[in-house]
């Protein structure tokens, strides 16, 4: 059975400048060039659920200045009716790229930071016991949303990026999926390895499968006794900043129509790598008719 997937995740406009090198303290450096994308994890991840094929809604804030980013959800396919404008700012990214496709990213919460109860409430309002609804870290009232939709029995899917010291305090015995990187995973724990790390989110949360990204060295997933992995693809990387986005969009759509995990992170693992592979951050991710016609 597919699924209903309710994102509520933010909505930035991405500065992009690439640069020969990370800019150094009391270093001025002149970008070769400079772009603005549609930007912010919670954008990120709705489109690749959609390119995914997933049935997949928006929640989240933008200011005047952002209007055209609820306009490109709809246009990718995501429900963007539950996107409020707001006498704010939308939230923003400066982002540098160097050769190498690394990224460097200051963040600014702008409207994603203007999220309260009220608009969860309203929001979740429709949803029901089998549904998921999708958080990541870069918004307001995530814990009371985790609340909120598991008094109404929804799956809840949580990406704790970006990591802070707030969310060791979020009620993450809560928590259906728990999709993170090594180092959100070492924050989180005190572990140092992938296999001590996906232990120790095993003992402090038993009621999450765990997936664990780990770069060019794929990911793995656990629940309970269950393991499976699914290695990275080389590719020449141009720019990695949607990657991950990515990969938890395409692996959340597979998961939800019941994939089987190993295929379901083999999916994800070949969409990051076709992202990697381009510039930009929406823009890059793939569609499910790419991921098909590419060979790698």
């Amino acid at each position: 059975m597919t699924r209903r997937i309710i994102n509520f995740g933010s909505l930035n406009i991405d500065h992009v400048y690439s640069v020969d090198h990370f800019v150094r303290p009391g270093e001025t450096l002149a970008s070769t060039t400079y772009a603005k994308h549609c930007g912010g994890k919670g954008f990120n991840q709705s489109i690749a659920l959609a390119h995914a094929g997933a049935h997949v809604f928006h929640a989240g804030k933008v200011g005047e200045d952002g209007i055209f980013l609820r306009k490109r959800l709809e246009l990718a396919g995501v429900d963007a009716s539950r996107v409020k404008v707001v006498d704010v700012p939308t939230g923003h990214a400066v982002i540098q790229v160097t050769p190498e496709g690394e990224n460097s990213i200051i963040l600014h919460g702008g409207a994603n930071r203007m999220i309260t109860n009220y608009d969860a409430k309203n929001a979740l309002r429709g949803f029901s016991a089998g549904d998921l609804v999708l958080l990541q870290n870069e918004i307001s009232s995530v814990p009371d949303i985790m609340e909120m939709a598991s008094a109404k029995e929804l799956g809840i899917v949580f990406n704790p990026s970006p990591i802070n010291a707030t969310i060791k305090d979020y009620p993450l015995h809560l928590v259906n999926l728990l999709i993170l990187n090594e180092v959100e995973g070492a924050d989180l724990t005190g572990a140092t390895t992938p296999e001590t790390i996906l232990l120790s989110l095993q003992t402090k949360y038993p009621k999450a499968s765990i997936v664990l990204t780990l770069g060019c060295k794929g990911a793995v997933y656990a629940s309970g006794t269950l393991k499976a992995s699914a290695p990275a693809l080389k590719v020449a990387a141009v720019d990695t900043t949607a990657a991950g986005d990515t990969f938890t969009g395409f692996f959340i759509a597979e998961w939800s129509h019941g994939v089987e995990v190993e295929q379901a992170l083999m999916t994800a693992c070949r969409a990051a790598a076709i992202c990697v592979s381009r510039p930009g951050a929406a823009d890059s991710i793939p569609t499910r008719a790419e991921l098909l016609e590419k060979s790698f």
